[in-house]
């Protein structure tokens, strides 16, 4: 059961490895938006953070939904092993 899940991790940290040491540098934002976003800022104004923000939002949620899904599958997992010892 332990290699099996070693296996599937090690894979996994491969193929994660891979994907962010391959991936080439882009531009977030359209050039409009970007220079909005610039000016914005440097005339004192916050539209440029609310941005920052919300990208940062956006780039959070997958990692609260993964990290939800992990801990509800610890639980389960630690409830089951704790039923085994008892029988």
């Amino acid at each position: 059961m332990k290699t099996r899940i070693t296996k599937y991790l090690s894979i996994l940290a491969l193929a994660f490895t891979i994907s962010v040491g391959t991936s080439l540098p882009v531009e977030a934002q359209c050039p409009m938006c970007r220079m909005s976003a610039e000016s914005n800022l440097k005339n004192g104004g916050t539209d440029g953070r609310g941005l920052n923000n919300g990208i940062l939002l956006m780039l959070a949620t997958p990692y609260l939904v993964v990290g939800a899904i992990g801990l509800v599958w610890w639980t389960n997992r630690r409830k089951e092993e704790d039923e085994e010892e008892f029988i």
